[in-house]
Order: C-alpha cells, then sequence, then structure tokens
C-alpha cells in the first residue's frame, strides 16, 4: 500500500515539533505519534525513534483493522503482543517494529474525526502525574483558554503497564467522556506516564499539547499560594458553550 506523501510530511513535521528538545515535551525515544491514511491503515511512530529527528523512516504502516482487531481479541503475553504488532505491519520485512501503543493510537484513529494523535512526556505535566495528588490536581479548569483549547475536562487514567492493557483502560475512559460531552477528549493524561493529544489536524494535536503543558505549569504555581481556585462547573460549561469560544476554537492554531 502507497503511503499519502503529505499526510507524512505533516506526521514529520509534528514529531519533530513535539520532539524539539526547547520545548520540553519529550527526550531520546520518548512519546510517539500517529496518522490516518484514508486506505485503512496508519503509521506510527516505530519503537525507538526520537520525535526530534524524525524523518520518512521513522514510522510503521499498520493495518487498522488488525490492530482493533487485537484490541478486541484475547489477552496476551508480551511475546504473543511482539508477535501481534509484526503482524499488524503491512510491510511484513519491514525491520522496524511499531510502538507498544500503536492499539491505543490505532483506538483513537477510529475516533469521526481524529486524524493524528501526539503522545509526549511534559515535564512540566509529569511534575503533577507522578505527585499523589496528581488525579485531584487535574480535576477541574482554571482559565478560558484551557478549556477552549483542551476541552471542559481531561481523561485521567491511572498508571497501566503501557501497551495493550493501557490501551484497553484508555478505549473505556474514552468512551464514557464520550458519552458525557458528546465529543472526543482533547487531552488525556496518564499517571506516572504523561499526556495525549488527538485531533483532526497537526494544529490541533500541537494546540492542545502546548496549552495543556501551560496549564500545567499555572496548577504547580498555584500550590505555592494555596492551591488551585477551579472554575465552578456553571463557568466550564458557559465557557465550553459560548458561541465566540466555538468560533477561536476553529481558528486558534491556523
Amino acid at each position: 500500500m502507497s503511503i499519502d506523501q503529505n499526510v507524512l510530511k505533516e506526521l514529520i513535521d509534528l514529531s519533530r515539533h513535539l520532539g524539539d528538545p526547547a520545548r520540553d515535551l519529550a527526550i531520546l525515544g520518548e512519546g510517539n505519534t500517529s496518522a490516518k491514511l484514508e486506505d485503512g491503515t496508519f503509521l506510527v511512530k516505530a519503537s525507538g525513534k526520537q520525535l526530534g529527528t524524525a524523518n520518512e523512516n521513522s514510522f510503521v504502516q499498520v493495518h487498522a483493522d488488525k490492530v482493533l482487531g487485537a484490541l478486541d481479541g484475547p489477552e496476551l503475553t508480551d511475546t504473543q503482543i511482539k508477535d501481534t504488532l509484526k503482524a499488524c505491519r503491512v510491510d511484513a520485512d519491514c525491520p522496524m517494529m511499531p510502538s507498544v501503543e500503536t492499539f491505543l493510537h490505532g483506538y483513537l484513529l477510529s475516533l469521526p474525526g481524529i486524524k493524528f494523535v501526539g503522545h509526549t512526556h511534559p515535564t512540566a505535566v509529569n511534575s503533577i502525574m507522578c505527585s499523589v495528588n496528581a488525579k485531584q490536581a487535574v480535576s477541574g479548569r482554571l482559565f478560558p483558554d484551557e478549556i477552549v483549547c483542551c476541552g471542559p475536562e481531561v481523561v485521567f487514567i491511572e498508571y497501566t503497564d503501557p501497551g495493550m492493557q493501557l490501551s484497553r483502560i484508555l478505549r473505556a475512559r474514552v468512551e464514557a467522556f464520550i458519552d458525557k460531552w458528546n465529543m472526543p477528549p482533547k487531552c488525556i493524561l496518564i499517571q506516572n506516564h504523561g499526556l495525549i493529544c488527538p485531533g483532526k489536524s497537526v494544529a490541533d494535536v500541537e494546540t492542545q499539547t502546548y496549552m495543556y503543558v501551560k496549564t500545567a505549569r499555572v496548577l504547580i504555581g498555584t500550590y505555592a499560594l494555596g492551591g488551585p481556585n477551579f472554575f465552578t462547573p456553571e463557568n466550564v460549561a458557559r465557557i465550553h458553550t459560548r458561541p465566540d469560544e466555538h468560533y477561536r476554537q476553529g481558528v486558534i492554531g491556523k
């Protein structure tokens, strides 16, 4: 199967931006990215490749139906998961292994409107995610642009073994979020792990990632002065549904 070169270029650009050392989002082999293709496949970062130095040889093309089929299948051992990831590759002779997070990328890319996913390990975000109060700390919203760019709330997932187990729990939490808000989440937080941002475009993924990193820095600062002053649910709902804010959602990041 051929690869849409425009999508590949966008994915390379996204990966390099998220992996830029100046942004402090991921170093070495941390994080991963993916992009949906129109032929029933998607591209996902190969295991061990670095986001900051991504190129056309940094990604593996995989069959979406095989990835989602495995997610719906029985429990697998580590060896079976490795074999499954190999079997999902479009090119069976590809020497690279898809990221162990391929399953969660496949699920998120199957959601309506989602075409790109960025998963990073920002220092500011993980300063919160690695704390004993992580869940409580991210349970509210602090300022309008956080809601505009990152949605009405986050999906929080307690630390779970990366791979199949994490992907299945993530799917259940995301489906509950969609049932509540009638939209996919913009930010998914994993305790002791990192941040995931799915979006309809590269600009969406970058905007959501950068704004949530700012949110994390602001949140950490609030604890120096007594703790966060969260918006009320009514405040959140108002900002989330205001027509002018919907307009801003459509132009921010473009």
